[in-house]
């Protein structure tokens, strides 16, 4: 049951995670899907949103987080108060919700749940049906860049783009950043299913833009911006063709971002498509903003290198598509002698991608796994899933702190330990080295 009376952080957050969570049941056809997205509209009604500030939405399968946090450095150093709304998070709720990359403290937290609770109460739970978290907290940040009176608020998809809450609203632009397999038991089998429900965030007359895709997912997406009326862009390099003949949009000025790794320089790119299309729109962004945004922008967990000798790098890649980007990164970006992997993975995952791209690359593998309520446990299927295709050492860790302690017994300086396969995993590592935020 949820507490009655909201007095402090943590009767906010088990007010919060009492209700259904949408991002552990999903919807299970398209009827209740739309009702889910019905229920939300409801629920900003009720809240007092819409908002009245700019906002713009980022789907996508992989790079849509980074991509909200290289447009919000943007914007920010342009002068312009953000709002970033991303998920989930690494280690305290609080991450989801930041004004100008400040995070929400506990107090504003337990207000906005404070005034959250009536209205929740005097909810048409009959018609609707009863809110999940993800949308209570969507409309309680919402409600709270309202009152932080931001200018430009950067909005992450949750899952999917079609139903998902963030699609309650009509951003300035739509964006969709790397589509790959994810999600296949909500999305569809095929990358050309998956754009599909992506492009359901496209709206009549809102510019939109994407970056190359795999031709499968291009044509949907073109195919559904055509169907919708929405203005699709493509963000490219400077001579670039397009199949699809969208207009391509050019970054004047493209530094590499600050974010390692060759796949953060698309996102990069989509960010700065971004920029073009506020641009069209009288948002005034100069170049010098673009390239001091690249420059200082920061995202945890993507490719972060959390200590030396031996090197320690943490990156929540979770798909097949990601894990092979991950490898490439850890070969062009780093220089050592093994690579130890630590590897924590989530049961609704395709593990047999992640693995097929991981461990040909691998030395060492340390099998461990989160916390989460989804985090996959049977370290000894996936040990039996791995053995055809690895023949190095396989090692066990009941929790990641221990994964780590077993990885850096093993390790000589020269070596490279990698901890990935979540955000979960990462999460708890981050916490076992103290750099997680402070609840």
């Amino acid at each position: 049951m949820p507490p009655t009376t909201i007095t402090s952080y943590q009767d906010a957050l088990d007010y919060l995670y009492s209700f259904v969570d949408f991002e552990r049941k999903p919807a299970r056809t398209p009827q209740e899907a739309q009702h889910n997205l019905d229920r939300t509209r409801a629920l900003l009604d009720a809240v007092g949103t819409p908002p009245h500030f700019k906002s713009v939405v980022i789907a996508g399968t992989k790079g849509k987080g980074s991509t909200a946090a290289i447009l919000e450095s943007i914007l920010r150093v342009a002068g312009y108060r953000t709002g970033l709304w991303t998920s989930p998070h690494l280690n305290s709720y609080r991450e989801r919700m930041q004004v100008n990359r400040v995070l929400i403290t506990q107090a504003q937290l337990v207000r906005a749940v404070q005034q959250l609770q009536p209205i929740v109460a005097a909810f048409d739970h009959a018609t609707y049906g009863t809110p999940t978290v993800f949308e209570l907290s969507y409309a309680l940040t919402l409600s709270f860049f309202a009152e932080q009176q931001i200018d430009v608020a950067v909005l992450e998809v949750g899952l999917g783009g079609r139903y998902d809450a963030t699609n309650a609203i009509t951003p300035l632009v739509s964006a969709v950043s790397s589509i790959s397999y994810d999600h296949m038991h909500v999305l569809g089998d095929t990358l050309s299913q998956i754009a599909y429900d992506k492009a359901g965030i496209f709206k009549p007359g809102v510019p939109a833009v994407t970056i190359p895709q795999h031709p499968e997912a291009a044509a949907m997406l073109a195919r559904v911006a055509h169907e919708v009326g929405t203005p699709l862009h493509l963000a490219a390099p400077a001579g670039w063709h397009d199949p699809q003949g969208l207009p391509v949009l050019v970054c004047p000025t493209m530094p590499a971002p600050r974010l390692r790794g060759a796949f953060q320089l698309e996102n990069a790119q989509l960010a700065c498509g971004i920029v073009a299309l506020l641009r069209q729109q009288g948002l005034p962004i100069p170049d010098d903003a673009i390239s001091q945004g690249l420059a200082t922008v920061q995202w945890a967990g993507r490719l972060e290198v959390a200590g030396t000798a031996p090197l320690l790098v943490l990156d929540g890649a979770h798909n097949g598509d990601s894990a092979q980007k991950l490898i490439a990164a850890l070969q062009a970006e780093f220089s050592y002698a093994r690579l130890i992997l630590v590897l924590g993975m989530s049961r609704d995952k395709h593990t047999d991608a992640i693995l097929e791209a991981l461990l040909a690359h691998t030395d060492t593998l340390v099998l461990t796994h989160s916390r989460h309520p989804r985090a996959y446990t049977d370290l000894d299927k996936i040990a039996a899933q791995a053995r055809p295709l690895f023949h190095g050492t396989i090692l066990f860790a009941g929790d990641v702190p221990d994964a780590l302690d077993e990885a850096r017994r093993i390790a000589h300086p020269n070596d490279l330990i990698c901890v990935t396969g979540s955000l979960f995993v990462v999460g708890a590592a981050r916490e076992a080295l103290g750099l997680a935020v402070s609840d």
